[in-house]
């Protein structure tokens, strides 16, 4: 039986799938490619943190964080630095922390 798949996936996944006797068949992206999948990796991430709650919802916000690090590193970041971007933003316009919902603006 196959099963395909036909997406990135993490790094260990190769062995485990190994140690389940199963034969994984992969092949290493070039970096154009590479960060497209993360893209898409990041939106079925998204996808599924919507879907969960609890628990799950951590598990699935730490996946996103671990794509946010991913992509970071291709333009040459860490998350250290995205996280210091974020904290330059909020100090500047604020964060999401008093749920203001803008309805309108009314231009004078």
């Amino acid at each position: 039986m196959e099963r395909v798949y036909n997406k990135l996936v993490r790094d260990n996944i190769p062995n485990i799938i190994k140690a389940k006797g199963e034969e994984p068949i992969t092949k290493v992206l070039d970096d154009e490619i590479y960060k497209k999948e993360l893209e898409k990796k990041l939106y079925e991430e998204y996808e599924e943190v919507l879907e969960a709650s609890g628990e799950e919802r951590v598990e699935e916000l730490a996946d996103m964080l671990e794509i946010i690090r991913s992509l970071a590193k291709l333009e040459n970041k860490t998350l250290d630095d995205v996280i210091e971007c974020a904290n330059i933003k909020a100090e500047k316009r604020g964060a999401f922390e008093k749920k203001i919902f803008l309805e309108k603006v009314i231009e004078k």
